[in-house]
């Protein structure tokens, strides 16, 4: 018995004829590769569909090694930015602070500023703090950040992030937070029993507490031994369930703190006049090849903040405690989610704190990047100084 051939007298003609309805014919059927019971091999019936399938394979790989190509071509051209107006273009990533230092940033993003200006975000992530941003920085995972000035000069200069200021956000924004009932004058640090609570070195908050230990010669070994470590969200609520007397933070914490009965007592004003708060970076590549996309960042940044600084009351406060309650749900790293999405975050707190304890100004003066350059090396945060000028680039893009 061949393969396929039915058997003698299983099936009448009729029954065989029924059994192939809807098939071709058998001169149709030779034309196909499927759907039929093959020849016997060796025949020339055989012979010819074999010389058919070869023509089949035949013209598949002509087709195939033209389509390859013509796809790698077509990916490779997906790739490259695109040009509108005769401007080239690209999507972009932009990281900020999980704090009332980038409002200007969540007021641009909640009103489609970015977009209306032409710009595609393809990403837009909160950080818990800069120190955490300067770390995505240093990956290559950022094209633009609003990120405490600090932990910029620690990214460029520790990590050799190429990166430029474009733009001020902010001046000032810390403070240093008590439980009155517990720190009444300075001296009261000095107690043994007195718990105080910071971000970690290399952090804006640290160097304000150096310059307060400066400022007030306090005994430097006897403070820092008994400081503890934590993130702002952290702080505010070692506070609050009193496992800490003081802590310095940063906005919108220390205002927020306030509202549950704690007091400021001294703020980065008060520490470090002038104080540049935090900054718009970008990649340096970013303003060789697309320049445009950095002004048009910049104009929306200003944008932003003379809407804070002309609408306080009406829309800002509130546009930024929505952003930032949603944003204490999706934060980065994930470790911090479970802290920062516990937090209440009303427009009352964050008023105060754009409105009295931040000075919204994309103004840069180069004499004050180099006064926090200079702090970074004496705290030994950074090894090597470096000019301020090299760090800032207002050419074209700041007004």
């Amino acid at each position: 018995m061949k393969l396929f051939e039915p058997q003698k007298g299983a099936h009448s003609p009729s029954r065989c004829k029924r059994g192939t309805a809807g098939l071709a014919s058998e001169s149709e059927n030779s034309k196909l590769p499927y759907g039929r019971i093959p020849p016997e091999s060796g025949t020339a019936a055989w012979r010819g569909e074999l010389q058919y399938l070869k023509k089949y394979v035949a013209l598949f790989l002509v087709i195939l090694v033209c389509f390859i190509p013509s796809t790698a071509f077509a990916q490779k051209k997906s790739e490259e930015a695109p040009v509108l107006d005769g401007t080239k273009t690209k999507p972009i990533r932009i990281a900020v602070e999980f704090t009332t230092h980038s409002a200007c940033a969540h007021i641009a993003n909640q009103k489609g500023w970015y977009v209306e200006e032409g710009l595609t975000i393809s990403s837009y992530e909160n950080f818990i703090t800069g120190m955490a941003l300067a770390v995505a920085l240093a990956k290559g995972d950022i094209d633009a950040a609003y990120i405490c000035l600090i932990p910029a000069i620690n990214a460029k200069a520790n990590a050799n992030v190429p990166i430029k200021i474009v733009a001020g956000i902010h001046k000032y924004g810390y403070g240093f937070v008590v439980n009155p009932d517990r720190v009444k004058t300075i001296d009261d640090l000095k107690k043994k029993e007195i718990r105080i609570g910071c971000s970690r070195e290399g952090s804006p908050l640290d160097a304000l507490l150096h310059k307060m230990i400066e400022k007030y010669h306090l005994d430097k070994k006897q403070i820092l031994k008994k400081v503890r470590r934590m993130n702002p969200p952290k702080l505010l609520l070692a506070l609050k369930t009193g496992q800490l007397d003081a802590a310095f933070i940063c906005e919108q914490f220390p205002t927020m703190a306030e509202e549950l009965g704690f007091k400021v007592f001294l703020t980065a004003e008060d520490l470090w006049p002038n104080m540049q708060g935090s900054v718009l970076v970008v990649r340096e590549e970013l303003i060789k090849e697309y320049p445009d996309i950095v002004k048009k960042l910049v104009k929306v940044t200003e944008r932003a903040t003379q809407f804070i600084n002309s609408n306080p009351e009406e829309e800002a406060a509130e546009i930024v405690a929505g952003g930032l309650q949603v944003a204490g749900k999706k934060i980065s790293p994930v470790k911090a989610i479970d802290v920062a999405s516990k937090l209440v975050i009303t427009p009352t707190p964050i008023l105060k704190s754009l409105t009295v304890r931040l000075v919204n100004t994309t103004d840069i003066n180069p004499e004050e990047i180099r006064k926090a350059i200079d702090t970074c090396v004496e705290l030994e945060y950074i090894k090597e100084s470096f000019k301020a000028e090299d760090f800032i680039d207002l050419t074209g893009f700041a007004k």
